[in-house]
This record gives C-alpha cells, sequence and structure tokens, in this order.
C-alpha cells in the first residue's frame, strides 16, 4: 500500500466528478490507513466530495480554510492534534463557520463518548464501524448543515427587511409645498419614489374627494 505523507493528502479530492463544494464536502482526519481508505470508498461511493488527511495539524489548517468541509469525520487518536482537541478548538473560535464534527473511536466507555461531545463534537462511530450506519450519521449532519444554512439565510432576509424600516424612521424632510423628500443624497424625490426605493411598498393612484372637486367636478374652481 501506498503510505502517502499529510502534506500530499490533506489537499486531495478523490472525487473529481463531483464539483459541489457545499455541504456535501467531508473531512477524513484519520490516521489508521485501513479505515481512511475504507470511510474514503464509502464517501465517494455515496457522492460525497472527499479530503483526507492522517494529521490533527493538518486536518485543524483544513478546517479553519475559508471553504473548508462542514462536514468531518475526525479520529479520536492521531498525530499533531487529536480529534477532541479539534473539536474543542473549534467551538472556541469565532471565525469557524457551521461545523459537523464526527468523532471516530474505538473508545466505547461512556464517559469517553460524553467528553468528546463536551468538547464539542456532534455525533460518534466506533470502530469497527457498520457502513450504513455511517452513512446514516453523515445524512444526519447533512440535514442539520442545511437547515443552518437555511435559518441564516432567513435571518438574513430578516435583517435587510429590518434595515429597511429603520430607513423609513425618524424625521423625514419634506418640502411644505411640493411634499417632495429629500433623500440621503440631499436630492429631492416624489414621496411614492422615496418609499417605494427604501421599502416594498407599491402605489395604486386615486382620487381623493376634495380632489375630486378641485380638479374634476370644478376644474375652474367657480
Amino acid at each position: 500500500m501506498r503510505n502517502e505523507s499529510p502534506q500530499t493528502e490533506n489537499l486531495k479530492s478523490v472525487n473529481p466528478q463531483n464539483s459541489e463544494r457545499g455541504i456535501r464536502r467531508i473531512l477524513i482526519a484519520e490516521d489508521d490507513i485501513t479505515s481512511r481508505r475504507m470511510l474514503e470508498a464509502l464517501l465517494v461511493k455515496w457522492n460525497y466530495e472527499v479530503v483526507v488527511t492522517s494529521d490533527g495539524n493538518v486536518a485543524w489548517q483544513i478546517l479553519q480554510a475559508q471553504d473548508g468541509p462542514p462536514l468531518a469525520i475526525l479520529d479520536w487518536m492521531m498525530p499533531g492534534k487529536d480529534g477532541v482537541e479539534i473539536c474543542r478548538r473549534i467551538r472556541e473560535s469565532p471565525q469557524s463557520g457551521p461545523r459537523y464534527i464526527i468523532l471516530l473511536t474505538s473508545k466505547g466507555r461512556k464517559e469517553d463518548v460524553v467528553s468528546g461531545l463536551d468538547a464539542g463534537a456532534d455525533d460518534y462511530i466506533t470502530k469497527p464501524f457498520e457502513s450504513e450506519e455511517l452513512r446514516a450519521r453523515v445524512q444526519v449532519g447533512e440535514r442539520i448543515l442545511r437547515l443552518q444554512s437555511e435559518l441564516a439565510s432567513r435571518v438574513k432576509e430578516l435583517q435587510e427587511a429590518f434595515n429597511q424600516i429603520e430607513k423609513l424612521e425618524g424625521i423625514l424632510p419634506i418640502c411644505m409645498y411640493c411634499k417632495k423628500i429629500r433623500n440621503d443624497q440631499n436630492y429631492w424625490q416624489q414621496v411614492e419614489t422615496y418609499i417605494g426605493q427604501h421599502s416594498k411598498a407599491e402605489f395604486t393612484h386615486g382620487l381623493c374627494p376634495e380632489c375630486y372637486e378641485k380638479h374634476i367636478k370644478n376644474p375652474l374652481g367657480l
């Protein structure tokens, strides 16, 4: 078997046909070559884009990157930083985006599992693992990441809506004769133009009773 160094492994995408660089990108950090290649083969078969390393320090660097995989399978024990330490650092880092972390471990004791989850892991799999269990747990992570992404989009939309509302609050300079409003660039606009640019309001034109009497029924003021 080939013995690849962590430096050459860490940037390897083993599924060149899958160009999606979103939620279906997964980091595998596992120093046991048999487990690592088994994980690779299964995830590629399930059409995930996989990034692989056998070193904890390299795994940390990959996850810190702006386009780092949002989903990671980390071995508990490996050279450099172990999986638990990486979990802890990710949760403490304000720069880290949404990450779903699955710890891969041969430790089956309850207290070990608890310590891993306390460090920031979202889930865990014990070795040797079953392929269907792995698939189910990865799919759970994918669903949660999609929900987080949708929630972030909704929050952004709400923030933009609030920003628009804030623009319409406060005192608006309005001409006492023509009723035009002075905008932020010191230009005068019709009321409907200004409000239309700063909100989602749309206008339909009607005729009030006073204007009907003045302009339609008695245009000459007789």
